[in-house]
């Protein structure tokens, strides 16, 4: 039984000569000793003392064995990265507004947009202007968000400087703000009260704040407006 058991842990597991030999021998004595228990030769506790004694051994070096793993994870990493890798291997993604393309060998990124006013059409095909629309779209999902940010990280270098420039004219614009305006903006009348601001920007938050599928501009939008009528 115990040749038979090794002979095929050894076709399964790859085990070289030595270990076959060892696995062997640990299996054998296991049968030898469960056969004598059976017939009565040797006192049950006789298996339950090694047993209890390798319990009681996981659970006093457990806690080291478990700060050990990540040192084996790493040793494991750089084992596999020492071997030789497949050409042509790529990875996908696919979120609300993107399906990105990853190449291993050269960590080029491309993609198609699957919503909104450029579905269908490669990112490659796109100018600045086309993406950084293309980036208020996906304002509405994080992961598109974060997929083509990862994009423009690799092809357009200049592309954060351009967000920046948006942003500094949309402070330019708020700062006009009117009451009119800020008003409409909260969907309110005229003579609105101190409560009815609140309950307004409370309940347009609810629906637009980024955390629940809105966007900065537009959260940031309805709180200058409220602080307009507050103030």
């Amino acid at each position: 039984m115990a040749y038979y058991m090794v002979r095929s842990a050894q076709a399964r597991f790859n085990l070289t000569s030595r270990q076959s030999q060892v696995l062997f021998a640990i299996v054998a004595a296991l049968l030898v000793v469960a056969v004598l228990v059976v017939m009565g030769r040797l006192p049950v506790h006789f298996i339950l003392a090694p047993l209890g004694a390798a319990g009681a051994f996981l659970l006093r070096f457990l806690p080291a064995l478990l700060r050990l793993l990540p040192f084996w994870h790493l040793l494991r990493t750089h084992t596999s990265a020492g071997q030789a890798k497949s050409a042509n291997q790529t990875s996908t993604i696919r979120t609300t507004f993107l399906l990105m393309e990853l190449d291993h060998d050269s960590g080029n990124m491309n993609g198609e947009v699957l919503q909104g006013k450029y579905a269908g059409r490669k990112l490659a095909a796109l100018n600045l202007d086309d993406l950084m629309e293309l980036h208020g779209e996906c304002l509405a999902d994080s992961d598109s968000v974060q997929v083509l940010e990862a994009y423009l990280d690799r092809t357009q270098e200049s592309w954060r400087d351009r967000t920046r420039e948006y942003q500094a004219s949309s402070s330019s614009a708020e700062s006009q703000m009117t009451r009119q305006l800020a008003l409409e903006i909260l969907g309110l009348q005229d003579g609105a009260s101190e409560d009815e601001i609140i309950k307004a920007h409370r309940a347009l938050m609810q629906k637009l704040h980024p955390d629940r599928g809105g966007s900065d501009y537009l959260a940031k939008k309805i709180n200058t407006a409220k602080d307009f009528l507050l103030q």
